[in-house]
């Protein structure tokens, strides 16, 4: 018996690094997982690795940012498992520069993917929570404690010089997350965020040989981070070492599990003490 047996989850952004370990995180302990990730290929082994393992998920590839998204995500919680218990809110990526050579696009194309997406498939979810709800009370059934994790950044509480576009939705990020902890305790849904400090993942690390870009709908971005600098940042981490995709998924699942069904509101950061 798994903690989260019965659960089923939505994890965006979950075919690779730190969404693809919550992902298997969750399914490990008994949820079913609904896996999303702009490319399908990246979903599907996501997929395929959960079910190896023994759990159960389905894929709904995309990005979080197409109009329409937030509710064919949730509608695949419910069509292939009959429900909605957690959410995850975790997709994104940066586009980095100062203040004076940052576009518009640059400035929108960041809070959508990280504010405006999560926000979106939280308001698609309303009805069906609420619906489950009043319906476990019509039947005088105990309302389980159904859970939000949103994720933010240490950028977001501090913020980042070079990220105004990324520290300002990471910030959003946290008022979104108190404000619906107010609007949905009365379903019994906790509403949480964790941020996390520096964290290995593709978004980080310049691959041996490659040119350090990612491909985003299209875009052509740097990612990376200098080895030297990134050798520096850790210095500063007391833990003395970056936090792995299993480490930031840790943190999520504490505020997926039952033992955290009275905290709710709140801001943990994953981020080895960097801040403390």
């Amino acid at each position: 018996m798994g903690k989260l047996d019965g659960k089923v989850a939505l994890v965006s952004g979950s075919g690779r690094g730190i969404g693809r370990a919550i992902a298997e995180k969750l399914a490990s302990d008994g949820a079913k997982v609904v896996v999303n990730d702009l490319d399908p290929d990246p979903a599907k082994e996501t997929v395929a690795a959960v079910e190896a393992a023994g759990g159960a998920a389905v894929a709904c590839a995309g990005s979080v940012t197409e109009e329409g998204f937030a509710e064919r995500f949730v509608g695949t919680a419910v069509d292939a498992f009959g429900g909605l218990d957690i959410i995850v809110n975790n997709a994104g990526y940066t586009w980095d520069f100062v203040i004076q050579k940052m576009s518009d696009d640059q400035w929108d194309a960041i809070l959508d993917v990280h504010l405006k997406a999560p926000f979106r498939i939280l308001r698609a979810a309303q009805p069906i929570i609420s619906a489950a709800t009043k319906k476990e009370r019509a039947a005088g059934i105990v309302v389980p404690c159904r859970k939000v994790v949103n994720i933010s950044s240490i950028a977001g509480t501090g913020g980042n010089a070079g990220q105004v576009n990324y520290s300002s939705s990471k910030a959003g990020v946290i008022g979104l997350t108190k404000a619906l902890s107010k609007e949905w305790g009365r379903y019994n849904v906790t509403v949480n965020a964790v941020a996390f400090g520096l964290i290995r993942t593709r978004l980080t690390e310049v691959p041996a040989g490659g040119d350090g870009k990612i491909d985003i709908q299209g875009r052509q971005l740097a990612v990376g981070v200098n080895p030297e600098l990134l050798q520096s940042m850790e210095h500063g981490i007391p833990l003395g070492r970056a936090g792995t995709p299993a480490d930031a998924a840790g943190a999520v699942y504490l505020l997926c599990i039952p033992e955290s069904d009275y905290v709710s509101g709140q801001v943990v950061v994953c981020g080895g003490g960097f801040n403390a």
